[in-house]
C-alpha cells in the first residue's frame, strides 16, 4: 500500500461473516457447482482477496489465515493418490463441501427472515407513499457484503490509467474523514449514487483507497447503506439510519433530490 496517512488506516467490520462466508461468495460468483470445486482455482482467489484485503489494511481474523491454510493442504492432497473406503476413494473435499452446504442453508434462512422482517416493517408503515412506489424495487434489492465491494473496488482500480491526473494536492494529507465528508455531502445532493461515482473527484490510487476505506467505516455506523437492485446490476449507495447530513458551505445549497 501507498506511504502517506492511508497506511494506517485499519477498519474492522464484525457485521460481515467469516472465510465460509468468502467461499460461498467464491462459488456462487463463479457459478461453480458445489459439490465439485476446482479446489486449485478456489483457493488462488481465496488468496487473491486475503492479499487485496490487506493491501487494504482490512483486518483479517485468524479464521481466514486458518482456511487459506485448510484450502492449501486440500489443494496438495488432490494430488497424491486417495485413501479407499468400502472400496470408493475418498473426496478430500467432502468436509469442505459439507461445511459449505450448511453454511449456505442458515446463510438462506436468514437473509429470507430478514426480508420478511423488512416487508413487515415497510407494511406498517404503508402512508409513506414514496415506499409504496418503490416496493417492488425494494424487495428486490440485496444487501452487498465486504466481498462485493472489494470486487466492485478491485474492477475500479483496474481501469485506472498506470498514471493517474495530475492534481495540485498533497495527497499524504488526505484523512479518511475528509473523504467521508465528500461522500456526505455527495448524498444531501442526491437520493443515491453509484459506488463508482465515488471515486472520479480524485482518480488517484491512494485517494481512492482512502475512500474505499471511509465508505466501509460509514457502512459500519450506519450512516450509509450500500444496495445492489438486481443482479450484476451496479452498487447503489443512499443514506442510512444514521446519516449525518454534511454541513453546507455557505452559498451552495443542496441539488432538488
Amino acid at each position: 500500500m501507498a506511504d502517506g496517512n492511508a497506511t494506517h488506516l485499519s477498519v474492522k467490520l464484525p457485521v460481515f461473516e467469516g472465510p465460509l462466508d468468502l467461499l460461498l461468495y467464491l462459488v456462487e460468483k463463479n457459478e461453480l457447482n458445489i459439490y465439485d470445486i476446482p479446489i486449485a482455482a478456489i483457493t488462488h482467489q481465496y488468496l487473491e482477496y486475503l492479499q487485496f484485503m490487506e493491501e487494504l489494511n482490512l483486518e483479517i481474523a485468524g479464521e481466514f489465515i486458518l482456511m487459506a491454510a485448510s484450502l492449501i493442504r486440500l489443494k496438495a492432497q488432490l494430488l497424491l493418490p486417495r485413501p479407499e473406503l468400502e472400496g470408493e476413494a475418498v473426496d478430500p473435499r467432502s468436509e469442505l463441501v459439507e461445511a459449505l452446504l450448511e453454511y449456505q442453508k442458515y446463510k438462506r434462512a436468514s437473509e429470507f427472515l430478514a426480508q420478511k422482517e423488512e416487508e413487515e416493517r415497510k407494511i406498517a408503515t404503508r402512508q409513506d407513499f414514496s415506499f409504496v412506489e418503490r416496493k417492488d424495487e425494494v424487495i428486490l434489492e440485496k444487501t452487498v457484503n465486504l466481498f462485493d465491494l472489494v470486487a466492485a473496488f478491485q474492477k475500479i482500480l483496474g481501469r485506472l490509467p498506470a498514471e493517474g491526473a495530475a492534481y495540485e494536492i498533497d495527497y499524504t494529507q488526505v484523512s479518511l474523514e475528509e473523504r467521508a465528508a465528500v461522500i456526505r455531502k455527495l448524498l444531501t445532493q442526491k437520493t443515491e449514487v453509484e459506488f463508482g461515482e465515488l471515486f472520479v473527484d480524485l482518480p488517484v490510487r491512494l485517494i481512492m483507497v482512502v475512500t474505499f476505506l471511509a465508505v466501509l467505516e460509514l457502512a459500519k455506523r450506519q450512516e450509509i447503506c450500500i444496495l445492489q437492485p438486481g443482479p450484476f446490476g451496479p452498487l447503489l449507495v443512499r443514506a442510512g439510519s444514521r446519516f449525518e447530513a454534511a454541513p453546507m458551505e455557505e452559498g451552495n445549497e443542496p441539488a432538488d433530490r
